[in-house]
């Protein structure tokens, strides 16, 4: 009963999109108040009844409800609780109602929190958030039921792919969901503005807090990911250029232009065809992502294995909506006026060359991703374009951004001075440049470039600090006047000073794993010794292991340092009992020097096994830089600044008191 409960409140949203999707609009075109406002209600139950959609599917999972197919082929009832409520979203119809309900959660938000909106671009960007949820409310109700029966139902479910079962995963594609759906917001938001013809500066005080909490949730989602393959595949590396993995990436990449081009149009009222174009194709990526994942046409490990005939229905999804808003930005884009200008040495020009160089980096992406599917569709040939190519394009990129990036917070607006910001900037480049040295003095042997860049991640994080002491003006004032002003600073400067470090610490952990890391591959036979990155690894033997879905033959290490025992790792080779898949687990001492990486393999002649070990110097520091640049974003979006919404202009105040006053 719950279950066709929730079928039912899964058909309700897609009526109350219907309805949601017109009235506002048609009121907004005919001046309608009353028709406008049903937009904010509307929104609210739309998200209600994809709540309680989600919710039946869910408690289905739980009670292991075997009658229900997606639970069959996705469930098993030995299979711990959070894997059960993960494997919701671990499967294609499951994820697609999740974007449903995360689609209708935005929109409802967008009610309850943007009273300050004019009330005919509220209802205009709440009608392109219905049709959007139309578009896939559809796709789930004709191709994608979640509330599909079986009859008879089956004793037990065949369980979900075990690659899947892990607590990063757990939580992975939540955040990247909001990520993807998060950047529909600004979609909606753009087309709106075009729809009345009008941008202004306040159109991009509105956007930035939604684009800003998509970053900040496609960030921590694509870091979740990374960190996921790093622990779970067992292969030793944490990023793989991986056409899925890239999906993601160009969303985060054109999104991450997207909240810099807002801050030059809502200060000055420049960038607007600009930022109106880059919020459509931000979310278009998203939905490329989508279509890429779901279409078949992609063989990886994180892509779903479906039907073409559902690509096609994401694929007319998109041409919909990319070509609608495309279409219709070319028709109005004549009337949007680009507003101020700016000399080229300014904070203005700075924030330029970012998005000059973020847009063409998501551009080397797209078309690595893409090329090979083109190719193989028009002459059948299979390519594949890896690290290689991705190395030589995207790299080069990244280096004058990086060099660039802590000129921004440094040069004023409108008009810069480049000498005085290298002299800000002084201590900050002198730092970098002793840790090049210090690189290089160390691991001489290394490329030559992983100093530099070592040096570039050094640079970046020395600014952001610097950024912070020179607004408080340390060195100048008493300590603890230049302490109070630092506590004063809005939250703003802090999310970007965190989000910069974060960026220059990532740099340092990829330049440091990718350069110096250490590999070794052998056989050991049980109580044999070996000396690896400083540790002594003595290999005690495999034995068997049990868990509560599973079976595995676990290897035992004893790693020592000095003489004195560190720890123990137990790597694994593990079966799956369901589904009879195997997983490679890896044995992993994690510290802030680095990770001692141990990987079982297969079994060989007189008890000896294939072993590899790893030793990836600094590699938490990419996910830590991950997480400080979430929190960053955490503190931006929480500065009373970037509110939901642009503020009210104040009522004039009586003539009369302000004499009096």
């Amino acid at each position: 009963m719950i279950v066709e409960i929730g079928h039912f409140a899964l058909l309700l949203a897609l009526a109350v999109a219907v309805v949601q999707m017109t009235v506002p609009f048609w009121g907004a075109q005919r001046g309608n108040v009353a028709w406008m406002q049903v937009a904010m209600p509307a929104s609210i139950v739309q998200f209600a009844m994809a709540t309680i959609a989600f919710a039946a599917l869910t408690y289905a999972y739980v009670v292991s409800d075997f009658s229900v197919e997606n639970v069959f082929q996705n469930s098993h009832s030995a299979k711990p609780l959070i894997y059960k409520i993960s494997g919701v979203w671990g499967n294609h119809e499951g994820s697609m109602l999740l974007w449903l309900l995360m689609l209708s959660g935005f929109g409802a938000a967008v009610a309850v929190f943007g009273g300050a909106l004019p009330l005919s671009l509220r209802a205009n960007v709440l009608s392109v958030q219905a049709a959007i949820a139309v578009a896939f409310a559809l796709f789930i109700v004709l191709t994608s039921n979640p509330f599909a029966r079986l009859n008879p139902a089956p004793f037990d479910g065949q369980g979900l792919n075990p690659i899947l079962q892990d607590p990063a995963l757990a939580f992975h594609p939540p955040f990247l969901y909001a990520g993807y759906v998060g950047f529909s917001i600004a979609f909606s938001f753009a087309v709106a503005a075009l729809i009345e013809g009008r941008t202004t500066a306040a159109w991009a005080r509105w956007v930035r807090p939604w684009t800003l909490a998509a970053w900040m949730c496609l960030t921590i989602g694509i870091a979740m990911g990374s960190w996921w393959a790093y622990y779970e595949l067992g292969w030793g590396g944490w990023w793989f250029w991986d056409p899925v993995e890239n999906a993601s990436f160009m969303p985060w990449l054109a999104g991450t232009a997207l909240l810099h081009s807002a801050i030059v149009m809502e200060k000055r009222e420049a960038l607007k065809v600009w930022t109106i174009l880059l919020a459509i194709l931000t979310f278009s990526l998203s939905l490329l992502g989508t279509f890429l994942v779901r279409s078949g046409v992609l063989s990886s490990v994180h892509a779903f294995a479906v039907d073409p005939e559902r690509g096609v229905f994401i694929l007319m999804i998109m041409m919909i909506f990319v070509g609608g808003s495309l279409a219709l930005f070319a028709f109005r884009m004549r009337s949007l006026r680009q507003g101020g200008l700016f000399a080229p040495i300014s904070r203005e020009g700075g924030l330029i060359l970012n998005n000059v160089l973020l847009t063409t980096a998501c551009a080397t992406v797209l078309i690595g991703t893409l090329y090979p599917l083109f190719l193989e569709a028009l002459n059948g040939m299979k390519i594949s374009v890896g690290a290689p190519y991705f190395n030589a394009t995207f790299v080069p990129l990244m280096i004058p951004l990086l060099m660039a990036m802590p000129f921004g917070p440094a040069l004023a607006w409108k008009r810069g001075d480049l000498p005085a910001a290298m002299q800000r900037l002084l201590a900050s480049l002198i730092l970098a440049l002793v840790a090049m040295v210090a690189v290089f003095a160390v691991a001489y042997r290394g490329p030559w470039l992983a100093p530099f860049a070592i040096g570039l991640g050094v640079w970046v994080m020395a600014a952001a600090v610097q950024d912070l002491l020179v607004r408080s003006r340390f060195g100048d004032l008493k300590f603890d006047v230049a302490f109070a002003r630092l506590r004063g600073l809005p939250r703003g400067a802090f999310g970007t000073a965190c989000a910069h470090f974060g960026v220059g610490l990532m740099v340092v952990g990829i330049a440091s794993t990718s350069a110096y890391r250490q590999e070794q591959n052998l056989v050991m036979k049980p109580k044999q010794t070996v000396e690896f990155a400083g540790y002594q690894l003595t290999f005690e033997g495999v034995a068997p292991a049990r868990g509560p879905n599973y079976v595995e033959r676990q290897g035992v290490f004893t790693v020592s340092s000095g003489g004195s025992v560190v720890t123990k790792l137990y790597p694994a080779k593990r079966v799956y009992r369901a589904s009879r898949q195997n997983t490679t687990e890896a044995g992993i001492l994690a510290s802030v020097a680095g990770d001692l990486y141990v990987v079982l393999g297969d079994t060989k002649d007189a008890g000896a096994h294939a072993i590899k070990i790893y030793f990836h110097p600094l590699v938490r520091f990419i996910w830590i830089g991950a997480v400080i640049m979430f929190i960053g974003g955490f503190l931006s979006l929480s500065d009373r600044k970037l509110r939901i919404g642009a503020p009210r202009r104040a009522k004039p105040q009586d003539t009369g008191n302000a004499q009096t006053a």
